[in-house]
């Protein structure tokens, strides 16, 4: 409540939580005391005398952030009210295998704090985005595509005893989804969040909450799709919309028009030069990929749905999704829905990173503590 602004002082921390004010000026105390809390100036009065203002100290500590891809890897250390204090790239190969990737991640968090200053503030807390399904209750990697290696890895062990930290384990689209929604949708109830890259992921916020299922919630790579041409998708079965409609996907059919594209990036640029066969191959992955957010706007009603990942920034892939969806949504699901490209850009999974963190702050709180 302190690090978000909801309260300033031990008087609103009371009336907020419904505790004793005894109860909240120990816990108070104790958070002082740990180096987390300090009491500066005055408070606003409500009557009577003026309260001392909470507020996060200023060295209380960062969390470390790492957003997997499949090529690179977002890095970050965020404040513990979930702003950005340091941002770096990291390039990496996720087929390489969990081990050597988490442990080269954890060394560029160690190498990027230290470039910026924050080797003597506190790490409370690390999480990590990964593409691919994690189980909620283990941190595991459930058979993920295009990651050799992953499938049951414990992750969250295995970073937490590389690390000495607390660890949080998420897929990258549901860490988007709450970035997006806390930093620039934060009045709106339900989203649904589309990551479009070398995969293609989902995530969706329920009731102002991140819905995860048991682990699945959101998955449309998977979804089958009608197409003349059958591609069998690296799950085993034919015609999965990844197989057609994600970076990789895209990548290897202009490789087979003799047109290289490394990377969901190298694809937009292709695009934005008017290559006219990168165009026409992302306005089909914009129809399939709307075509099946089609079904989903009219079951889930959502207020928006928001656009993310590198290509993203096709414009002509944008246009074919929202045109599918106006075209075939029940005019009542698509009347108030607005449809948009990320607001936050690259810092969406690192924003939803920190808030998750902040979220299960009592575990990261605890073990300051004991410490």
């Amino acid at each position: 409540m302190v690090a978000t602004g909801q309260a300033e002082s031990r008087a609103q921390l009371a009336r907020l939580s419904g505790l004793a004010a005894s109860s909240v000026s120990l816990r108070v105390e104790q958070l002082i005391e740990a180096g987390l809390f300090t009491e500066e100036g005055a408070g606003a009065s409500r009557g009577g005398r003026r309260p001392r203002r909470l507020r996060l100290a200023r060295e209380a500590g960062v969390f470390l952030v790492a957003d997997l891809g499949a090529h690179h890897a977002r890095l970050a250390a965020v404040d513990l009210s979930g702003t950005p204090r340091a941002v770096g790239d990291l390039a990496v190969d996720i087929s390489v295998g969990p081990e050597a990737i988490l442990t080269a991640v954890i060394d560029g968090l160690r190498a990027l704090t230290g470039e910026h200053g924050l080797h003597d503030v506190p790490v409370r807390g690390l999480a990590i985005g990964v593409p691919g399904p994690v189980d909620p209750a283990t941190g595991q990697v459930v058979s993920p595509s295009r990651m050799p290696g992953w499938n049951d890895f414990p992750v969250r062990e295995f970073a937490a005893a590389q690390a000495g930290l607390p660890v949080l384990v998420e897929n990258d689209a549901n860490l988007m989804a709450v970035g997006e929604h806390r930093a620039s949708w934060p009045d709106l109830d339900n989203i649904m969040v589309i990551k479009l890259g070398s995969g293609i992921g989902c995530g969706v916020i329920v009731d102002g909450r991140l819905h995860r299922g048991r682990g699945a919630a959101g998955d449309i790579s998977h979804v089958r799709i009608h197409s003349e041409a059958t591609v069998d998708c690296s799950c085993g079965h034919p015609d999965c919309l990844e197989a057609h409609a994600s970076g990789a996907a895209l990548a290897a059919s202009l490789a087979a028009q003799g047109i290289t594209a490394d990377s969901p990036a190298e694809i937009v640029d292709l695009v934005t030069d008017g290559v006219p066969q990168a165009t026409a191959a992302v306005r089909h992955a914009g129809q399939l990929i709307g075509d099946v957010l089609t079904a989903l706007v009219n079951f889930f009603n959502p207020d928006a749905l928001v656009i993310g990942g590198s290509l993203s920034n096709a414009e002509p892939l944008v246009a074919t999704i929202r045109g599918a969806i106006y075209q075939r949504c029940l005019p009542l699901a698509t009347r108030n829905l607005e449809i948009s490209t990320s607001r936050s850009g690259r810092d969406a999974s690192i924003l939803g990173a920190g808030h998750l963190l902040l979220d299960q702050s009592d575990t990261w709180i605890d073990h300051t503590l004991t410490r």
